[in-house]
């Protein structure tokens, strides 16, 4: 995986075309919904780069999945009989 996908540039890149975005451009990125490792600057960019990102974005969505699902209930809720 790129080092723009995982965040250790500073400038956030498309994965597709490599155009920088930021506060100050009029470019807009967006994350990928699904695993948001990486960002694209549009619809064609992201169907460009989908074969490439495909196993990689399936795979970082389930282990979000599973976090969301998986997570410890908080702290108020231990002794609390949920029925």
């Amino acid at each position: 995986m790129s080092s723009a996908a995982m965040g250790d540039d500073a400038e956030e890149r498309c994965a597709s075309c490599g155009i920088t975005g930021g506060d100050d451009d009029d470019i807009k990125l967006k994350n990928c919904t699904a695993c948001k490792l990486v960002k694209y600057c549009g619809v064609e960019c992201q169907r460009n780069h989908r074969p490439q990102h495909k196993r990689a974005c399936k795979k970082r969505a389930a282990e979000l999945k599973d976090e969301l699902l998986f997570k410890q209930p908080e702290s108020t809720n231990f002794g609390d009989c949920p029925i």
